[in-house]
């Protein structure tokens, strides 16, 4: 089993501590999001999972090893971090056949992943013609490249149109269906909704949460209940009866808070209150991802006040 092991890692730089004694696991078989501020370590904590920095003190692993020690590493980690690290005067098949070559993977990989990404048909051309799209795709190939049991790829996402958005989100699920371990660092919350089972959170180099994703919203976010009813009289009687309150919203509907939708159902069926909308309002990872960071962040913009 491969895993990402990172045990009380420490990096200072000078006076300033960039990741402050982060402990976590990523371990294969699902999609873990790693979330935080600008500024809260996430790129120097995957610099030192890659063996691109030395850490202060502490240990960052794959499979029990550190990357340096990995022999064709190419085949065990693959990661895209910049999609600007291609030379733009080779083409795509020039530079996925020269990182095949390095690290002894079969040369019919570099049209598998061509294709596998939507590239194939631009492969000849150099990558300084490429839009950030098409350069998203092609590091995200050579992350593909050497079959890697573990992928870690930072905003995949940025870049792409709405169909390469839907493939990724996709592309990262089959990963992880087939056992691999999956590290993806986003600041898009919706999208990272779309795909991720776990979730790692950092703030100013500390960890923040390491859970499960439906199990951070839901400890962050209170549950509330939409209801639309033609008496509404009826429906706040008989919830102020159970200890609720209603909210009225401006289209009609109301909102019931700290309540779940099943027990607001029995309320209204119980008290024989007419129902045309029943539905529970489940909160967001981006409201509980700005509730857990909102003293995080440490660059902050201040609206300007209008002027009188």
């Amino acid at each position: 089993m491969t895993s990402i092991d990172v045990q009380n890692l420490t990096k200072e730089y000078g006076t300033r501590r960039a990741v402050d004694d982060l402990t976590f696991t990523v371990r294969p078989g699902g999609v873990t999001g790693f979330l935080g501020p600008n500024g809260a370590g996430k790129s120097t904590t995957v610099r030192l999972v890659l063996g691109l920095d030395r850490p202060t003190s502490g240990t960052a692993t794959v499979g029990g090893r550190a990357y340096t020690a990995l022999h064709e590493p190419l085949r065990h980690v693959g990661a895209l971090l910049d999609a600007d690290a291609a030379h733009g005067s080779r083409t795509a098949r020039d530079h996925l056949r020269v990182l095949a070559l390095s690290n002894r993977v079969p040369a019919r990989r570099v049209d598998e992943v061509m294709e596998e990404t939507g590239i194939a048909s631009v492969a000849h051309r150099r990558v300084k013609t490429y839009s950030l799209g098409m350069r998203q795709r092609l590091g995200i190939a050579a992350a593909l490249l050497g079959d890697p049991g573990v992928v870690i790829l930072d905003e995949p996402s940025n870049g792409l149109d709405p169909e390469g958005i839907i493939w990724v989100r996709e592309l990262l699920r089959r990963l992880a269906a087939e056992g691999r371990t999956v590290l993806v660092s986003s600041h898009l919350m919706n999208e990272t909704a779309s795909f991720a089972d776990h979730l790692v959170v950092l703030g100013r180099g500390r960890l923040l949460a390491d859970t499960p994703m439906r199990e951070f919203i839901d400890a962050r976010v209170r549950p509330r209940v939409r209801v639309r009813t033609p008496d509404p009289t009826a429906l706040k009687a008989a919830l102020a009866r159970h200890g609720h309150d209603a909210v009225e919203h401006e289209d009609g509907y109301w909102t019931v808070h700290h309540a779940r939708v099943d027990d607001v159902g029995r309320i209204v069926s119980g008290a024989g209150v007419p129902v045309l909308e029943l539905a529970a309002d489940q909160g967001t990872l981006e409201q509980a991802y700005l509730d857990l960071t909102a003293t995080e962040t440490e660059f902050t913009a201040h609206p300007k006040e209008a002027r009188p």
